[in-house]
Formats: C-alpha cells, structure tokens, sequence
C-alpha cells in the first residue's frame, strides 16, 4: 500500500512547540502525548503531582490551536447537570429550555476526575464515547474536535472514588508527568518570579487543520510484520505463560483490552509523522506502548506486596516479545 502522507503541517506542528515553549517549560513529552490524542480523537488521562503545568499547558494548547477550553473541578457534591447542562424553566415563554453545561467545549480539563461519585463519572462517560450528550428527552452531538483531559493526583486517596475499569479503558492513553529536571525548573522559577511576564500566545492551527491533519497521519503505512507485533504485544498481557513471561503472569490479573491494538497503532502511526516518516517503525511502538496499556493492565495483590509496578511489567514485555514471533 503506498502512503499518501505529504506532511503538509509538519512545519506549523513545530510552531505549536515552539509557541507552547515561550509559556511552559520542560513539558514537550507531555504536548506530544497532548498532539497524539488531539490529532487522533483519543483523550488522554494525566496523573502527577500538584504544580507541574498541566492546566497552564492543556489552556495554553488550546489558545494555540483556537479552541474553546473548559476546565471542570470535580469535587464530591458535583452533579452530572453541572457537567452536561439541564432543564430550566423560562418565566418569560412558559415552557422548558435547555441551559448546556461546561462540556460544551472542545479541550475539557476534568481537574481531579477521581473525586467526583459514579454518576458523574457515568455523566463524562457517554459524552467520551458517544461524542454526544442527553439533556431530558434532546440528544446533542458535541462540536469536532471533542478531547478530554483528565487529571488525577496521585498523592491524596482520601474522598475519591476510583474511575470505574470501563471509563479508564476509554481514555486512549495513561501520562504520568514528573518533575522537571534542575535547568527547566531554573527556567520556570525566572520565568514565574517575574511579575510582570504576561506572554500571549499566538495561533497556528486551527479547527480545519485539524482535520487534515488527522487525514495525514491516517495514510501512514504500518507493515503486517508490525500490526501483528502489536497483537502479540496485546496477547502477552492476556496470556503471558504462552510467552514465557513466567514472572509477569504471577502479577498480571486482567490483560489490555481490544482497544488497546486500536490505539497503540493510531499513537504509533502519530509518532511517525511527527518524525516525518510515512512509515512506522517498531521503536514508534515501543515508544508509545507504556503510555497505552499501563492504566489497562490490572495487576493482583502479589504484585502490589513485591513492589511490582505497571511500568515494570510492561519493559518486561516489550523486551522478550519478539518482532515476527
């Protein structure tokens, strides 16, 4: 199959980098990851701890590419007609009308999503999956691009409510955001002491963009020999004594879903055309492979008394899962 790829927007992607720069610092792992999912229709779910930019860079992110951005506080007492939108009476006419609520965006920020109960994380689920909200009997279809980012906070358990396996299972990727190191943390302490900083970003992109886009990196050409090492990968989480991986099946309860083949390919296919290449290759796959199936692998309590990590067992196997097995 020949690619038709022509990178038409690889040099404004760079501009996207170099604008995000003059505003966050240290964080182009995570804008790449942002890019992946945006330019995939995946969402992405972020967990770090407090402090290290992730609201600056996702509202940055979206004054850059000219979308509207929403960030939604979830906390115990939310309801989902605080999320979607509900029903309202109008005095003036009568009769019912529909007041929409914060999803109504294109970035959605869900800032600590883990802190609200199950039925507003029921709420956020169809509007992921479907693209879509309910509003009494009136069904809305939600604006193109639709993204939501969520964030948890890894540090305080007290008052949350785990995000159930279905709703995790629909976020495309899993991104941990760690410290900066000591020079980036240098540039960000100048930066933010200078009262007086007030840099306003400019716009590259915008929504048609977008779609092309996506219609670039969907003529990507990944080989049979790599979408098969992509169902192997997948099937060694499901049935590691198949792959020898004696150890890892101690600790693995539940393997990665279907969904995880989906998007591990369109990440990989993403990787590529960022590096300008109409072709992927296998360390595109190794590079993203983490980020897709570390919040998918469940792990037993063995793992957990070991001190086994998600992150350990996933190096596990794409080190002894062989390409063309």
């Amino acid at each position: 199959m020949q690619a038709t790829t022509s990178f038409t927007y690889h040099t404004k992607i760079r501009d996207v980098f170099s604008e995000m720069s003059q505003v966050v610092v240290g964080q182009d792992r995570l804008l790449n990851r942002l890019l992946i999912g945006l330019f995939t229709g995946g969402h992405i779910l972020l967990e770090g701890v407090p402090g290290l930019a992730k609201t600056l860079t996702i509202n940055t992110l979206a004054k850059v590419l000219e979308l509207d951005f929403q960030r939604i506080q979830f906390t115990p007492d939310l309801l989902p007609a605080d999320l979607i939108g509900t029903m309202i009476f109008n005095q003036k006419t009568s009769e019912f009308e529909v007041k929409q609520g914060p999803i109504f965006a294109n970035l959605i920020l869900a800032d600590e999503v883990n802190r609200s109960p199950a039925k507003v994380q029921a709420a956020l689920l169809e509007a992921m999956q479907e693209r879509q909200v309910t509003i009494g009997e009136e069904t809305f279809v939600l604006d193109r691009p639709f993204l939501v980012l969520a964030t948890q906070n890894p540090v305080e358990q007290e008052g949350t409510y785990p995000l159930p396996e279905a709703q995790v299972d629909r976020f495309m990727m899993k991104v941990f955001v760690d410290y900066l190191n000591r020079e980036d943390e240098l540039a960000v302490m100048r930066r933010m002491s200078n009262m007086n900083f007030d840099y306003e970003v400019q716009p590259v992109l915008g929504r048609e963009d977008l779609v092309a886009i996506r219609d670039e990196i969907n003529g990507i050409t990944i080989s049979e020999t790599l979408e098969r090492y992509i169902i192997e990968l997948v099937f060694a989480t499901r049935k590691p004594m198949d792959y020898n991986l004696r150890d890892e099946a101690r600790y693995i309860q539940y393997g990665v879903s279907p969904r995880a083949s989906i998007n591990l390919n369109l990440a990989a296919k993403a990787l590529a055309y960022f590096d300008r290449r109409d072709y992927v290759l296998p360390e595109d796959i190794k590079e993203v492979a983490p980020d897709v199936f570390n919040h998918r692998i469940m792990l037993n309590y063995e793992a957990e008394a070991d001190g086994v990590t998600t992150l350990q067992v996933i190096d596990s196997i794409l080190r002894k899962v062989a390409i063309g097995r």
